[in-house]
Formats: structure tokens, C-alpha cells, sequence
């Protein structure tokens, strides 16, 4: 185990620790980088997690993907994993927590908004973080690709109908009515150009040039080798940078923060486990079943505050919601790496 693995837990506390402290210090001054976005994608984030994702991308190998058939039991339990259980266990622990555990805390109207943003995370599956923790898991880079770009083509006819659903089983009111439920398809265009088009692109240049000019042992041993400090030192400046954009309102509301976290962080260690044990009973082997499990516990967390925007408004409890998801998705999905690869088999 690498020195970054060793201690994984001691660099994500000193990060969230930094990245709010730092948010504290600069106060507004942090919101210029904050909001410097293109649509919904921060660029200094997004920047970020490009560094993140193209050391998987380089690996990626275009004509074994005519093969990717054989791994159809790991592209089964993805589908079902994300699209048959994760919206409907994410709407119940929320549903639990947010009106009957948290029921002295809470009032009616905030745990109704608290849901819905649970609900809009629950509904989309990771489009571009997955690919760092397949890469950080070492998961199969043309399985990755293979069920993030399946995943991405369900996502287009899914969500509306399931979001939709689930608000009107639970009540829940939007601004306006809803038939105004959709998908922001230019946040969902950026996302997926930002974070797989070009990062993929690259990848596919980078390899077959270096590859034809230096050889695959170079490749391997020389050039896979120098990425991997960089993928994740980037990992932890995103980490400080997330929590320094929500510095202040971790201090002003951290009561809020934490009610909020806890069954989202539920839910993700929920998903993780279910996914890897039915990927262990299945056979499926660990370069698969890790990427299988990482995808559905990870959440597309740009397209989910991108719709609670739309639908409830910037300063919303549902809004909170998925900003909140934003914040844990990092250290927690860092904990389930490291527990992936522990039990590597």
C-alpha cells in the first residue's frame, strides 16, 4: 500500500479542515473562484478533476472494446444497482431521517425540501468522479467507460419519469408545476464533454503516440507511474476547494450540514456494500466489481444542483441538499477506495 493509501483518512481530515478554514479566512473572496463556472461546471473544479480522470482515459484500449460484451453481468448490476434500487433507498432514508428521526429538528416544510434535493441526488448516477475512484480502485478502464457512457444514455430517459414520481408519491411541491421537471441539457452537455469527450480525446492521442514512440513498457512502467501523484494531488486540492467554496455556511449552519449528511452518507455506504456483494456473488472479478459498486454510490452531483436550482431555487433546502451531497462525495467515496482495495481479491 502506497504512502497516500496508508494514511488516507489523515489527508482527507487535514483537507476538509484546510478547505473550510480557508473558506472562513477569504470569506466572499472565495466565491469569485466559486463562481466562475461555465453552465453548472466550475472551471477551477473542473480542472481539477480532468487531472483526476485522464490518467484513466490514457489507458483506455479502443479495440479491445468490441470484447466489452463478456463483462455483461458487471453492465447488469450497474443498471440495477443505479436505476432499480438507488433512487427508491435514497428517497426512503431520506424520507425516514428527515420526517420521523429528525422529526423535533425539523419542520415539515424543511424536511420536504431536504427530501427532494435527496431525491435528485438518488436519481443521478456519477458521470465523471467514477472514473477516479475506478482509476484509484484500479477498475477495468474500457469497463468504466463502457457503463458510464450506458449509464449516461438511461439517465436521458429515466430521471424526469423517476424524479417526478417519487415528488408527487411524497407530496412534494415545486416553484411551479410538474411538468416543469426536466433535465438541464446544457448542464448535462457540459458535464459530459468537460469530464469524458475531452478527457477521453486526450487519452486516446496521448496513448497511441507514446505508445508508437516509446513502447508499452515505457508507457507503463515510466509514464502510468509519474500520473498517479498528480491524479492525487489534484484529488485533495478538489477536497479543499469544495469545502472552502461552503466554508462559511459549514460554520453558520453545521447543525444543518450534519442532519443532512448523515443519511446521504447512509445511503452511499448502502449502495457501495450491496453492489459488491452482489458483484463478489456474481463472480464478477475486481477490476469490474469495483467500478460496479463505485458508480452507484457516487452521485452526478452537477446535474442534481443544476435541477434543484431550476426547480426550488438557490437558496432552497433542496438546493442545501445537493450541495451537501457536493461535500461528502470526496472523503466518502476516498474511505470506500480504500476499503475496495483492502478486500481486493
Amino acid at each position: 500500500m502506497g504512502f497516500f493509501e496508508r494514511y488516507l483518512t489523515i489527508w482527507v481530515l487535514i483537507c476538509i479542515i484546510a478547505g473550510i478554514g480557508l473558506g472562513h479566512v477569504l470569506g466572499d473572496s472565495i466565491q469569485v473562484l466559486s463562481n466562475w463556472s461555465i453552465s453548472t461546471v466550475n472551471i477551477p473544479v473542473a480542472v481539477l478533476v480532468w487531472f483526476m480522470i485522464y490518467p484513466m482515459m490514457v489507458q483506455i484500449d479502443f479495440s479491445s472494446l468490441r470484447f466489452i460484451s463478456k463483462n455483461s453481468k458487471g453492465l447488469t448490476l450497474t443498471v440495477i444497482i443505479n436505476w432499480l434500487v438507488k433512487p427508491f433507498t435514497m428517497a426512503f432514508f431520506a424520507w425516514l431521517f428527515f420526517y420521523h428521526i429528525y422529526e423535533a429538528w425539523l419542520s415539515p416544510e424543511e424536511a420536504e425540501q431536504y427530501l427532494a434535493g435527496a431525491i435528485l441526488l438518488g436519481a443521478a448516477p456519477c458521470t465523471a468522479m467514477v472514473f477516479v475512484w475506478s482509476y484509484l480502485t484500479k477498475g477495468d478502464p474500457n469497463y468504466t467507460l463502457v457503463q458510464v457512457s450506458v449509464n449516461d444514455l438511461i439517465l436521458l430517459v429515466l430521471f424526469i419519469p423517476i424524479v417526478g414520481g417519487l415528488f408527487s408519491l411524497f407530496g412534494i411541491q415545486t416553484v411551479g408545476d410538474q411538468s416543469e421537471i426536466g433535465i438541464p441539457f446544457q448542464a448535462l452537455f457540459t458535464s459530459v464533454v468537460t469530464f469524458v469527450v475531452l478527457p477521453l480525446a486526450a487519452g486516446y492521442v496521448s496513448n497511441t503516440f507514446l505508445l508508437k514512440r516509446k513502447g508499452e513498457i515505457w508507457f507503463k512502467n515510466t509514464f502510468l507511474k509519474a500520473l498517479r501523484p498528480l491524479s492525487i494531488i489534484a484529488l485533495l486540492t478538489t477536497l479543499i476547494l469544495l469545502f472552502a467554496f461552503q466554508g462559511t455556511k459549514i460554520i453558520e449552519k453545521p447543525f444543518t450540514i450534519l442532519l443532512i449528511a448523515i443519511p446521504l452518507t447512509l445511503q452511499t455506504y448502502i449502495i457501495f456494500f450491496t453492489s459488491w456483494i452482489a458483484g463478489k456473488y456474481l463472480k464478477l472479478p475486481h477490476n469490474i466489481c469495483a467500478p460496479s459498486a463505485m458508480i452507484g454510490a457516487s452521485n452526478f452531483f452537477e446535474l442534481a444542483v443544476a435541477v434543484a436550482i431550476v426547480l426550488f431555487g438557490l437558496d432552497s433546502g433542496a438546493s442545501l441538499t445537493t450541495v451537501v451531497g457536493v461535500l461528502i462525495e470526496v472523503p466518502v467515496m476516498l474511505s470506500l477506495v480504500s476499503l475496495a482495495n483492502k478486500w481486493k481479491y
